[in-house]
């Protein structure tokens, strides 16, 4: 019963808390430089988001760079005869 009674108080005490901070106990400092802080927060993983994903879509060196990456990776496919239908020159 004691049990029940600290938890209801406790919660009680919460709400008055909660309550008083709208009222004569607001601290406007606080809040907004908490506000400001958090937005600067989210600002910032939205802009490393951005950042990651542009460098996963073009990587460092812009989409020219993973373009003659893939035509130098085909034209060894090429010349070394490798790809999916198995042919004369290599047995595996």
């Amino acid at each position: 019963m004691s049990a029940l009674l600290i938890l209801v108080s406790m919660i009680s005490t919460a709400v008055k808390d909660l309550l008083m901070q709208i009222g004569p106990q607001y601290d406007p400092l606080f809040y907004d430089v908490s506000i400001y802080i958090f937005g600067t927060m989210l600002f910032a993983v939205f802009l490393l988001s951005v950042i990651a994903f542009w460098l996963r879509r073009k990587g460092l060196g812009g989409g020219s760079a993973k373009e003659k990456w893939m035509t130098e990776l085909e034209r060894y496919f090429e010349r070394e005869q490798i790809g999916q239908i198995p042919d004369e020159k290599h047995h595996w």
